[in-house]
C-alpha cells in the first residue's frame, strides 16, 4: 500500500507530538514531503518492504527539518535576525542529508515488517 496525505495526517495527528511543520504545510509539499521520504527510504533499505508507518514517521521528521526556519540552515545561513522580534542562530547541528534523519521509529517499523534486524549496537574500542 502505498503512503498518502490522508493516510500521513491521520498517522502524525494520531500518534506524534510535534505536528504543526507537518499541518501548516499545504498540500504540494505535502505530497513533495511524501514522495522524498518514500523515494529516500526507498534507496537506503532498498531490499526491504516499506511499511506506511515508517514513512509517516519519517516525513513528519522532513516537515520539521524542511520548515522556513530550519531550511535556511540547511542553506548554509548561520544566524540571522528581524529587528524588533527575534534573532536566530544556529550551531552545527542539524545533519545536511536526509539519510541521517531518519527516526528509529521508521527504521522499527521497516525491521517489523520485515522480519529482520537492522544494525544494532555498535562495538567500539575504549581506552582506559
Amino acid at each position: 500500500m502505498a503512503a498518502t496525505v490522508e493516510g500521513a495526517n491521520e498517522y502524525i495527528n494520531t500518534f506524534l507530538v510535534d505536528t504543526e511543520d507537518w499541518i501548516d504545510a499545504d498540500e504540494a509539499k505535502k505530497n513533495r514531503l511524501i514522495n522524498r521520504a518514500s523515494s529516500t527510504l526507498t534507496r537506503v533499505f532498498p531490499t526491504y518492504v516499506i511499511p506506511d508507518k515508517a514513512v509517516y514517521e519519517f516525513v513528519n521528521v522532513l516537515a520539521i527539518a524542511y520548515n522556513d526556519t530550519n531550511r535556511l540552515n540547511k542553506h548554509g545561513i548561520s544566524s540571522y535576525s528581524i529587528t524588533g522580534v527575534a534573532a536566530f542562530n544556529y550551531k552545527d547541528t542539524l545533519r545536511s542529508e536526509d539519510e541521517d534523519l531518519i527516526p528509529r521509529e521508521s527504521i522499527s517499523a521497516i525491521e517489523d515488517a520485515n522480519g529482520v534486524q537492522i544494525g544494532g549496537k555498535r562495538i567500539r574500542r575504549t581506552v582506559l
